[in-house]
This record gives C-alpha cells, structure tokens and sequence, in this order.
C-alpha cells in the first residue's frame, strides 16, 4: 500500500540510506528456532519487550498516516495487549523492559523531526520491520502453544 500511495518502495536506495532506525529485532540468539526449548522465558521477555517498543513507533504512524489512523489505532491497541499477555507468562514479568516516559518522548520526538520527504520511508521501514517482528512473533507463540499448554 505505501508503495502505490506514496511510491515508497522496498529496493529503494534512499530507504536503505535512511534506515537508522533502532526497531526490536527477534533473532536465533533470542531463542525463537530450533533451540528454542531452553530458552522459552528469553524468547518471550525480548518479544513482549520488542512490542512494547514498537508502541512509540506505531504512535508515530498515527500521527503521521492520517488516512489510516483508524488501522493504526487498533494495531496499537493489539499489539499492547499482546505485549501484556506475553508478559504475564514471562517467569519474571519485571525482566520485561518496558521503556519509560522519558526513553518514549526522546524516540517520539526525534521521530517528529524527521523532514516531510523521508517521512513516508520511515513509516514504510517501521511497518515493514513491525511485520517481520510479528511474523516470528507468530512462529514463536504457536510453536510455545504445541509443546507447553497455555493458550494467548
């Protein structure tokens, strides 16, 4: 969608020189493929973390993608709760780092700053890490959901 709204497309060049974005990240070190087994707790500590990072982030599209507040509006709403139930799985739920107020409004209003024409490249760089953060979000829960009873 923001390729033909906004011609903001993945192989873009001037994204790739822009993309200086700190966005959470899942890896195999965190616990989310074949070894994942023994490092359960760690795997859910760094996805609710990551997720309630990206609420700055999606607040930030809110503001910025009139069109699609709406959209944006409930994904923040999902993505919160999801971040609160993994937490409340989490052996040690205060091991979730949760960034505070002050972390929050330095990252929003650096993100306010950013000139109108590399607007539309950071929403696209936030969406696009946001669905990939997802996706092995996704893989993580089900394959936790398969080999221990619980239920999200």
């Amino acid at each position: 969608q923001m390729c033909e709204k906004f011609t903001v497309c993945q192989n873009s060049m001037e994204m790739l020189l822009h993309n200086n974005l700190n966005l959470p990240k899942v890896t195999e070190e965190d616990g989310d493929f074949l070894t994942f087994l023994s490092f359960q707790d760690k795997c859910l500590r760094k996805i609710s973390s990551g997720l309630y990072t990206f609420q700055t982030y999606l607040k930030y599209i809110q503001e910025t993608f009139i069109s699609e507040n709406q959209n944006v509006e409930s994904l923040s709403y999902s993505t919160e709760h999801l971040a609160r139930t993994l937490r409340q799985m989490v052996i040690n739920p205060e091991e979730v780092i949760i960034p505070d107020a002050a972390t929050q409004e330095s990252l929003h209003t650096k993100l306010k700053s950013i000139k109108a024409w590399t607007e539309k490249i950071t929403i696209h760089l936030i969406l696009r890490d946001f669905t990939s953060f997802m996706e092995k979000t996704v893989r993580a829960v089900r394959y936790l959901k398969n080999t221990r009873s619980f239920s999200v």
